[in-house]
């Protein structure tokens, strides 16, 4: 039996939903859903998840420490614990950008404040130039500008500035949060796509005013429609993110990402319309089902490093070519003299003779 884990919080509709529909259709291969039941976490205990589908870890450090030992033991996390702990939205701005997606302009700002855990004094922050030039900041971005967290969602700490004046009295507010400063689009369009396994992109139509799903199936254009498909593919692909929501603000015919760092998007029945919810249910059972008969645990890293020619895929970025040149110099010089041991005891006066 494959066993799939729910890991969760204050959820209502989707968890029983979605077990509910994992047993009905994994049943005949032999996979079963439950939620996640911890008591503590022992190194080297072996995994009793195939897959565990991650809903709150973002806010219970015991639940992302014990989700990266399970990776470690071999269970597919859905989404990548490792990853998501070093994501944050200025990154994903900059990279979106260099893989040729429409991103509004962005600046990461120096933190208001920091938390009173934190000894922080001014010699502590010596690297920082003062005063900022505001003014040239949204002479950047333009005006008017959103401030708003660079990690972080449930539109919280987000405030539209008009001017220098507006912008300061925001920024005096967001201690101890690092913020970003961004180009404001004044959209015609504003759509939410969810996302499932990196490639299966559904784009809804959002009102983010009222913050609501609306079920409307002619909403956007057929090229339109592709082109945010298409984008949101690329940024999943890169981030590794396979269950994600993507926001865009569409201006003309062009669609800015201005939000993809959800890794555990609202599923709820109530917020997200019937239609919607029985939608999220099918497809994440089905997602599910198939990496716990089919996938490695290494599937969900990020890909950006690769897409943009930095380096494997591989969660890190690969060495200098001229560290691997020293690497291979190391190894032709222990190849030639015929062990590491002996060309380390050899050398120097009292080294340790070898047998």
């Amino acid at each position: 039996m494959k066993i799939v884990g729910l890991l969760c919080g204050r959820e209502y509709s989707f968890p029983p939903a979605f077990i509910a529909r994992v047993n009905q259709l994994g049943a005949k291969d032999g996979v079963a859903a439950e939620f996640v039941k911890l008591a503590g976490t022992k190194m080297g205990e072996v995994a009793r998840y195939k897959v565990i589908v991650d809903r709150i870890s973002h806010e219970v450090e015991y639940y992302r420490g014990y989700l990266k030992h399970a990776a470690l033991e071999g269970t597919y996390v859905i989404n990548n614990p490792f990853w998501w702990t070093a994501d944050d939205k200025f990154f994903n701005y900059a990279m979106a950008a260099k893989l040729g997606i429409a991103i509004p302009k962005t600046v990461l700002l120096p933190q208001k404040g920091y938390p009173e855990s934190v000894d922080i004094t001014a010699e502590s922050l010596h690297n920082l130039e003062y005063p900022i030039d505001w003014d040239g900041l949204l002479d950047f971005v333009g005006r008017p500008a959103i401030l708003k967290p660079f990690s972080g969602g449930g539109w919280k700490h987000v405030y539209k500035v008009h001017n220098k004046k507006d912008l300061i009295e925001a920024f005096d507010t967001t201690s101890p949060y690092c913020m970003t400063l961004q180009e404001f689009i004044d959209f015609d369009r504003y759509v939410r796509c969810f996302t499932f396994g990196k490639s299966d992109i559904v784009p809804v139509h959002y009102d983010p005013k009222e913050r609501r799903y609306l079920v409307d199936h002619q909403y956007l254009s057929p090229e339109l429609g592709a082109r945010v498909v298409k984008d949101a593919q690329t940024i999943n692909q890169a981030l590794g993110y396979e269950m994600n929501t993507i926001e865009f603000a569409v201006k003309g015919d062009v669609p800015y990402a201005i939000d993809f760092l959800n890794p555990a998007p609202d599923f709820e029945r109530d917020r997200i319309t019937e239609f919607y919810f029985d939608m999220v249910v099918e497809k994440m059972a089905r997602l599910v089902i198939d990496r716990a008969l089919n996938a490695a645990p290494s599937n969900p890293w990020p890909k950006w490093e690769e897409m943009l020619g930095v380096g494997a895929a591989a969660g890190f970025t690969g060495a200098p070519k001229s560290a691997q040149t020293a690497a291979a110099n190391v190894t032709a010089t222990i190849s030639a003299s015929g062990s590491a041991s002996s060309s380390v005891a050899g050398s120097g006066s009292g080294g340790a003779k070898t047998k």
